[in-house]
């Protein structure tokens, strides 16, 4: 096995690259700092990170989503037929759909604007 002289002086084998503690010799940008290195693919940031790290944050957002559901007692296909019956309430009740309208934008931001601003909060704190 041929070994080689790195710029310090010692030796390592060939092939090694070793990792670098220095940020200055690295090229790739840091987590968070914005900066877009140039492999970053389309699809990386069309997903916002790599497709491996998006998959696993939302298999986990599933996972808590549906133990939610579940304790809730609601099963996905109950959402379907909810969200069915709206739209045919909304088609029949013709003006007064925007009132209503309004109602479920109030109601869901309840939910939505915490989570929301949680989310937001977290993103920041690990910055």
């Amino acid at each position: 096995m041929s070994d080689r002289i790195d710029q310090q002086g010692s030796t390592k084998p060939a092939g090694w690259h070793g990792v670098s503690w220095d940020a200055s010799k690295d090229s790739a940008p840091l987590p968070g700092s914005g900066a877009q290195s140039q492999g970053d693919s389309v699809l990386t940031r069309f997903l916002g990170g790599s497709p491996v790290a998006v998959f696993t944050r939302l298999a986990v957002m599933s996972l808590v989503t549906g133990a939610l559901l579940i304790w809730l007692d609601i099963q996905p296909w109950q959402i379907f037929h909810a969200l069915e019956r709206f739209v045919q309430r909304i088609w029949l009740m013709g003006f007064d759909a925007i009132r209503e309208i309004g109602s479920y934008v109030l109601a869901g931001a309840v939910i939505v604007v915490p989570v929301w601003l949680l989310l937001r909060l977290m993103n920041m704190r690990a910055r």
